[in-house]
């Protein structure tokens, strides 16, 4: 790694500017880019096909492709989520790329790094505490135990604690009712620390939470229980994004970290602010597939006053394809030239998604030893067919940024040569029940929506309030559709909407489509199984 000084200079930086976190990573005060029309450089946002158990490596295309754009003379900034304890101790790992492609210093940056989480964690289970104390103080008419709705958070996966009561007990001093937890990455704070644009957004978002209802149907806000104040403390140094750095000393920028099958999936809008400002090409990461991370970024964050992208990087695997084509994971390493084609129609798809809101589009192969150049021709005229500018092979696991110039020269082409007009997938003033349907039968390919039980009454009664807000959908990232069975491009489901939530704060609408776990459970043999610390003080078993 360089000094973090001299990452902090290229982006034009002083030291006397940052504010130091021990030796290797910095915060930037808002202060230092706070014009939120200035922008020096052009956007790039990664995203995928749709996920499988073999990875496709989003992360590691973000931060390689930023060293490879660096090598060729371009001056690029990554910009990629916090990782969350949770995958990192349970099973899907860490979230700092891979390889020779990695964000530095990883063991910090995935375990407690600057302290966000921390913060927006106790934020969070701080309003908890004041909605209840609200309720047992009886400060709010008509407000009653069974009408709050505000959950707790916490970063373990314990399913223990998805349905709980709490206030039980001799020595109980508070309401009794039944609640739970969500997984922090999914906490609307978390949401509303990756949306903000300012103090002044983030006291206005966090005024407007919804932490109940009376029984007159009025909705109870965090301002009413007067937890504002002090969640702005707890919230003060979360706000301000953390500079890092590639393998190879380029800069990254690591800030916010929502879940994209459960929130909105990206990093901030504050983080691409300030690699807009200080970069020629600001390359960021959205969550999971087309139909999840990158359907978000556009319908949530960019709607809501993200910078917009000038062109899409799709990362692809063979691997994936032959997932999608049906082939079992033991299987995935054999050369099937049948399976890659089958499962390229779940590329196919997620192009076309790029290519319906208005971006052109380059397809990063992340290369493999054991893919053959027939299915790597398979995958390229499929991604051709489907309207990508082009699919280059991606290296950067195994070769960093040397192994990523191609995909950076054919991103700077396009960037160049190609312009984005966008398009969102639905307008504002729809109502709740337009923007989902059009979501399941536009975005997912479905025939119809199956609405549960009071779905569309409680769909209507925040139409009602006066919430035109964009729609976050909840749902497995296996699938384009709801059902993690149905691979590639699955047509004529039924789109089920299990329960809708509001999220005013961050400005969402939540659809909980099929059975989505917000907490999930660790598996039978976790990563915490190989995690431990040596007697000199280093992490072992983490990456």
């Amino acid at each position: 790694m360089l000094p973090i000084q001299q990452v902090v200079a290229k982006i034009g930086l002083s030291w006397d500017d940052v504010e130091p976190y021990g030796t290797d990573k910095v915060k930037v005060p808002l202060s230092l880019f706070a014009d939120t029309k200035k922008q020096k450089g052009k956007l790039v946002v990664v995203t995928a096909i749709t996920p499988t158990p073999a990875g496709e490596g989003k992360t590691t295309t973000t931060l390689g492709l930023t060293d490879g754009l660096n090598l060729i003379g371009k001056d690029a900034v990554a910009v990629i989520r916090q990782p969350s304890l949770g995958p990192l101790f349970g099973r899907k790992g860490g979230g700092t790329g891979g390889g020779a492609a990695t964000a530095e210093p990883a063991t910090d940056i995935n375990l407690h790094f600057t302290g966000d989480f921390h913060a927006i964690q106790s934020a969070h289970n701080f309003l908890a505490a004041m909605t209840e104390n609200s309720v047992k103080n009886q400060e709010i008419e008509n407000f009653h135990p069974e009408g709050i709705s505000w959950r707790r958070v916490t970063d373990a996966e314990d399913r223990s604690l998805r349905n709980i009561i709490v206030g039980i007990g001799k020595t109980a001093d508070g309401p009794t009712r039944q609640t739970g937890y969500d997984i922090s990455a999914a906490s609307e704070i978390m949401a509303i620390v990756a949306l903000a644009q300012d103090y002044k957004d983030l006291r206005q978002r966090l005024e407007s939470i919804v932490v109940g209802w009376t029984t007159t149907n009025t909705p109870v806000t965090a301002r009413d229980v007067s937890a504002v104040g002090s969640m702005m403390v707890l919230l003060k140094d979360a706000l301000k994004p953390n500079l890092v750095q590639t393998q190879e000393g380029n800069p990254v920028i690591c800030h916010a970290g929502p879940f994209g099958n459960i929130a909105h999936g990206c990093s901030s809008i504050i983080a691409d602010r300030l690699a807009l400002q200080t970069s020629e090409i600001a390359v960021t990461e959205a969550g999971f597939g087309a139909d999840l991370g990158f359907e978000k970024f556009m319908d949530i964050k960019v709607r809501q006053g993200g910078a917009e992208p000038s062109a899409a990087v799709l990362v692809a695997t063979i691997k994936g394809l032959k997932w999608h084509g049906g082939i079992k994971q033991k299987e995935l390493t054999t050369p099937n030239i049948e399976a890659v084609s089958a499962g390229a129609s779940n590329l196919k798809y997620a192009v076309a998604t790029v290519r319906r809101y208005g971006l052109p589009v380059v397809v990063a192969i992340n290369r493999f030893p054991e893919d053959t150049a027939e299915e790597i021709r398979v995958l390229q005229d499929a991604a051709i067919e489907a309207g990508a500018a082009a699919a280059v092979e991606a290296k950067g696991f195994s070769e960093g940024g040397r192994g990523m110039t191609d995909l950076a020269t054919k991103v700077v082409e396009l960037l160049e040569t190609d312009s984005a007009d966008i398009r969102l997938m639905y307008q504002d003033n729809e109502t709740i029940e337009e923007k989902i349907t059009t979501l399941a039968k536009e975005l997912y390919q479905a025939d119809s929506v199956n609405w549960g039980p009071l779905t569309r009454t409680t769909a209507r009664r925040f139409d009602k309030h006066g919430w035109k807000f964009p729609i976050c959908v909840a749902k497995t990232h296996l699938s384009i559709s709801a059902d993690p069975k149905l691979l590639g491009a699955p047509q004529g489901h039924v789109f089920p909407v299990h329960e809708i939530r509001i999220a005013a704060g961050s400005q969402q609408i939540i659809c909980l489509a099929g059975d989505i776990m917000t907490l999930p459970g660790l598996p039978r043999d976790p990563n915490a199984f190989e995690i431990d610390l040596n007697e000199d003080g280093s992490v072992v078993g983490l990456l």
